[in-house]
């Protein structure tokens, strides 16, 4: 079955069927799309999102635009459903035209929207979700980039974390039952093996869990002096009051998934937790993230960047739009195949990273420009996420 014909065919098992004509498909136009949870309890990774694209892209049109029209941006709700993912990317791609999709926040809808995409064969540039398979997936050629985090470099690091601050080696590693969280068993996993360290207990939950005083109790009764976190802040707060409850006391090392609102939800409990970014609006900012910083204020009218919910988010959308544009400029058109190739060739100079290049094309990990020496730690001090060098905390590291 060819391309266009499998492509009729997502769309007549849909509800609300859109036909769209062969010649249509080979007609992108300058806009950029999103799927991600703008609805729920992670809201706030699409706001970032948004907000980091939009600034990024209003710079561009004031200066011209991309091959001489402007660029405009258009985002959807899939409130981390996968199904709903892949609908909006067929949306994006099919009847709004984008040259790129953002990926969003949810693993597992960006694991899910790999084979729309590859159906399709639009470029997906994620921008929060971290996954390693949704990038590494197998394809060839493959049109699943990211400029983020990436789960098998997160577990290095926060390994890496762990072992300066433990004094028995012995971790314990907590995870939600997801596509995220059982993607980085293995990740995890190899880091500990790499590091010559014990991982004494790996314990599991699902998303809405309450209680995790079972989980804590097998953790703090093999003798785990560090956790390390793969959640959510709504189950990373449950988590830390489980902790709490039985006496147990470990140094917490999470993921990026409790950097949204972990300080408000859980309150004291969180003070000390620290947590993986690409980059904070908090503490002193260099020039570029000031100027940043003084845009968001004026366009969305925040007071204190304690106000962002993800500045990673911000950061790494801002970044993504900018090498997308430039993709743009180096293919000379607004064609899928043509932008895809002109990845590998973006050098960019960016908010979080200098990007040199973007993408690697001979290299299956370089599918994500974000390096693991760009990643930060940070640590909620007083409800707030804090550069963790910048607190007392990092005094202790």
């Amino acid at each position: 079955m060819d391309a266009h014909k499998y492509l009729r065919c997502l769309f007549l098992a849909a509800p609300f069927v859109i036909t769209i004509p062969g010649t249509a498909l080979a007609q992108q136009e300058p806009c950029i799309g999103n799927s991600a949870a703008i609805t729920g309890p992670a809201a706030f990774g699409g706001q970032a999102i948004k907000m980091g694209a939009e600034i990024a892209i209003d710079e561009i049109n004031a200066k011209g635009g991309v091959l001489g029209k402007p660029l405009r941006f258009v985002q959807y709700d899939d409130a981390g459903a996968p199904p709903r993912g892949i609908d909006n990317t067929r949306r994006i791609a099919l009847a709004d035209k984008c040259v790129v999709v953002l990926g969003g926040y949810h693993s597992t809808v960006s694991v899910a929207q790999v084979e729309p995409v590859h159906a399709i064969g639009i470029p997906f540039v994620g921008v929060l979700a971290a996954n390693t398979q949704a990038i590494e997936n197998g394809r060839s050629p493959n049109y699943m980039f990211r400029v983020s985090a990436k789960d098998k470099w997160v577990a290095r690091f926060l390994v890496e974390q762990a072992a300066k601050v433990s004094k028995t080696g012995k971790i314990a590693f907590f995870y939600e039952n997801t596509g995220w969280g059982n993607g980085a068993v293995p990740d995890v996993k190899a880091a500990i093996a790499k590091g010559g360290k014990e991982l004494v207990a790996v314990e599991t939950f699902n998303w809405n869990d309450q209680d995790m005083t079972a989980q804590a109790i097998r953790a703090r009764d093999a003798g785990a002096d560090v956790a390390l976190f793969w959640a959510l802040d709504r189950e990373g707060n449950q988590l830390v009051r489980s902790m709490d409850k039985v006496g147990f006391k470990p140094t917490i090392i999470g993921a990026w998934g409790i950097a949204g609102n972990l300080g408000e939800l859980a309150g004291p409990l969180a003070n000390g937790v620290e947590v993986v970014q690409t980059y904070s609006f908090m503490g002193d900012l260099d020039p570029k993230g000031q100027a940043l910083w003084q845009k968001i204020q004026a366009k969305y009218g925040l007071k204190d960047p304690s106000q962002i919910k993800m500045g990673s988010g911000i950061a790494n959308a801002y970044d993504a739009v900018h090498i997308v544009a430039q993709a743009i400029e180096k293919a000379g058109a607004y064609d899928w195949k043509r932008v895809r190739e002109a990845l590998y060739q973006v050098k960019y100079d960016g908010l979080v990273a200098k990007y040199d290049p973007a993408f690697d094309a001979s290299d299956p990990e370089r599918q994500d420009a974000i390096l693991p020496s760009y990643y930060k730690l940070t640590v909620w001090s007083d409800g707030k996420l804090l550069p963790i060098a910048q607190t007392p905390y990092g005094k202790t590291n």
